[in-house]
């Protein structure tokens, strides 16, 4: 594996569940929903995320309107399954409320919201601001997470930051271009790196034991 897209490329003959639920992979992309459950899917699995994303939704709290509008204590029954929720519904309550004073509404947001003004937000962090401008904003942002570092770990890699493993994955994507568009004639360069990131993850529910990745069937096409 010398390259992002030659590991793109294996990753799509997987045929991974990739768009079964959403074109962007990530459920609900393109919407405040998206933004919630960056927040929420910190450090706990997805399934729980969703039993959150489902009290909010109950409770009309999936919008900046509605998460406004609830109090401290309901917002932390809501989210309770998601787990930390003490400290998670703080970081909603104070993200919610600089979005609504800053952008207004969430189309807004989407439009002018940058990198920058969202890692300088408490508790947001590089894949959570990422994971929020691709998968929310439909940005060109790469997403990076414990599979990726252990998926490249697996094939030789070691990247010491975040942001090495980011350049490294969207670099090889740039340097093979034409090759990409041949895997992804018809869709924008955002929704490919959400599709990448999503084929990792998925490979890696698969694959992943422990802190080890099978990378035979890769390794096998």
């Amino acid at each position: 594996m010398t390259n992002s897209y030659e590991l793109l490329e294996a990753l799509q003959r997987q045929n991974l569940p990739v768009q079964e639920r959403d074109p962007w992979w990530w459920p609900g992309s393109g919407t405040y929903e998206v933004v919630i459950g960056a927040v929420l899917t910190q450090n706990t699995r997805w399934p729980k995320v969703e039993e959150a994303l489902k009290n909010l939704r109950s409770l009309d709290a999936l919008d900046i309107e509605g998460m406004a509008k609830l109090d401290a204590e309901l917002l932390k029954e809501a989210i309770k399954p998601a787990g930390f929720y003490n400290t998670k519904a703080k970081r909603l309550a104070l993200l919610n409320q600089a979005i609504g004073d800053k952008f207004g509404d969430f189309e807004t947001f989407q439009l002018e919201v940058d990198r920058r003004w969202l890692l300088g937000k408490r508790g947001i962090g590089e894949e959570t601001a990422d994971a929020i401008l691709n998968y929310a904003c439909y940005r060109e942002a790469m997403v990076v997470d414990a599979y990726t570092a252990a998926l490249l770990r697996a094939f030789g890699y070691e990247f010491e930051e975040y942001r090495a493993i980011q350049a490294w994955l969207v670099g090889g994507l740039k340097e093979n271009d034409i090759r990409v568009r041949r895997l992804f004639p018809d869709i924008p360069r955002a929704q490919i790196y959400a599709l990448f990131h999503g084929m990792i993850v998925e490979y890696g529910k698969r694959h992943k034991r422990g802190k080890v990745v099978d990378i035979s069937p890769l390794q096998s096409l």
